[in-house]
């Protein structure tokens, strides 16, 4: 009996010790378009899993940089497919983890109310209109198309100031900086509908958003629940309340 209650208390001490996974923190790459929905849905995927998701926003290009020479990020969420596709041709993401997680919006923004609209970017009646630089930013790229389709490229060419990101870009007409800017719908979305002009869709190509494991967290069991959370319910609910698109899992 004295022996049987040994054992019985040697394998319940090893059943605690075992327990459930010890949380975990990964660090994040973001586009800085997605990062404040990407600080919620960090915070709902702590809550739901004990893990730490540190979110590490910057534009697209400049962030695959950092990853190509070694930044220990263990996801990247860019702004584009460019970026995660070139991950997975060039051995730095894990292949077959790709996926769309959200599809962004362009927006024409001003701190002043009625002064962004299509009607004020064709006259021209502004000083500075900032752009994220393209080379690094797809938002950047899609403010490009959009002044093209509407025949305005060459005449605003003269007007335009680039941001380093989206975040920066947005930075320029909060401050007065530039008069205009053009920035992810995501970043105005809290604000009075009169300071901003949504772009229509079809004024560029469809700004697909993607996600993909990086090979460093490829052993970081974290950054597989942290990929699989933001294809769930949660994160996806989030997703659409900052004016994306959620795609169907």
């Amino acid at each position: 009996m004295l022996l049987r209650r040994l054992a019985l208390g040697i394998t319940g001490a090893l059943c605690a010790l075992a327990g459930p996974a010890a949380a975990a923190s990964i660090s994040v790459a973001v586009a800085a378009n997605f990062a404040e929905p990407a600080q919620e849905i960090a915070k709902a995927f702590r809550a739901a899993t004990g893990d730490e998701a540190t979110i590490s926003p910057g534009a697209s290009g400049q962030l695959y940089n950092q990853i190509a020479h070694g930044a220990p990020y263990a996801v990247l969420l860019s702004a584009d497919a460019e970026r995660p596709l070139k991950a997975e041709a060039d051995g730095l993401g894990v292949a077959g983890t790709r996926f769309t997680y959200a599809v962004g919006r362009l927006a024409l923004y001003s701190p002043k109310p009625g002064s962004a609209s299509q009607k004020a970017l064709a006259a021209g009646r502004f000083g500075k209109l900032a752009v994220a630089d393209p080379a690094v930013a797809p938002y950047g790229v899609a403010a490009i198309e959009t002044l093209a389709s509407l025949g305005l490229g060459d005449r605003l060419k003269g007007q335009l100031v680039m941001g380093a990101s989206i975040a920066q870009t947005y930075q320029f007409a909060a401050s007065g900086a530039a008069d205009l800017a053009f920035v992810a719908l995501s970043q105005v979305i809290a604000e009075p509908a009169t300071r901003y002009w949504l772009v229509p869709a079809s004024r560029h190509k469809p700004i697909a958003q993607q996600a993909i494991l990086l090979k460093v967290g490829a052993d970081q069991p974290a950054a597989t629940r942290f990929l699989a959370f933001l294809r769930g319910p949660q994160a996806r609910a989030i997703i659409r309340r900052y004016g994306y698109e959620a795609p169907a899992r």
